[in-house]
């Protein structure tokens, strides 16, 4: 009956180390991996980040089923759409900024999630004159880590920026799908700010072994 007792015990610790990871998972800190090169050289394919999820006010799911199911070819329901009356925001500690890098979903499908840098705000004037970017007829000064690896894009605006939305644009700005193809971001796709690189590892198939791999130097950076 003790050894019983004591499974028991270990499962229910278990269950709730599960639940108290998934609670701080959606409402707290989540870890995200960049895929793609559109925010280089700020950030590059294979950091691993830790995201801020409360600052901008933390959403519980909009999809409740088994994880990584969403989508599957099985013909075999796998999760619901969550009730609208779960459907809320936690309160923000403040609201997104000019230049915050921000994770958000994809206004044209929310299931992904993209990572850009906010260059404007609602209510602002957005304008691009070759590889210059103007808010409210100021000129903005580029990233630290801007990168630009391609021939110049056709000119933008001035255009405003809807209220509640953002203008989002990876730092890589020759190769970036961002607002400047498919628009704003609304208000309530926003998801985080990324804090600091915990992980980077280089896709270089070269390396003798994952060690090699680790970009060392970029372990622990915060992210601006």
């Amino acid at each position: 009956m003790r050894l019983i007792n004591k499974r028991i015990e270990t499962i229910q610790a278990i269950l709730i180390a599960i639940f108290a990871a998934l609670i701080l998972r959606q409402f707290v800190i989540a870890a995200y991996k960049i895929p793609t090169g559109s925010m280089e050289n700020t950030l590059l394919v294979g950091d691993f980040l830790l995201v801020n999820k409360f600052v901008y006010g933390a959403q519980p799911p909009d999809w409740i089923g088994i994880p990584f199911t969403r989508e599957n070819s099985w013909g075999i329901p796998t999760g619901f759409e969550a009730p609208r009356a779960l459907r809320f925001r936690l309160p923000s500690i403040r609201e997104p900024r000019a230049n915050d890098i921000i994770v958000f979903r994809f206004p044209r499908n929310p299931q992904l999630e993209y990572i850009k840098r906010c260059i404007a705000v609602g209510g602002d004037t957005v304008e691009i004159r070759g590889r210059q970017v103007f808010r409210n007829g100021a000129l903005l000064a580029d990233p630290p880590h801007v990168k630009f690896n391609g021939g110049l894009r056709p000119d933008i605006g001035p255009i405003a920026v809807d209220p509640g939305h953002y203008f989002m644009m990876g730092d890589n700005r020759d190769d970036s799908y961002d607002s400047r193809q498919w628009g704003f971001v609304p208000r309530e796709n926003v998801v985080g700010q990324p804090l600091i690189i915990y992980l980077s590892v280089s896709d270089a198939l070269s390396a003798p072994s994952i060690l090699n791999r680790i970009r060392w130097e970029r372990l622990g950076l915060v992210i601006r």
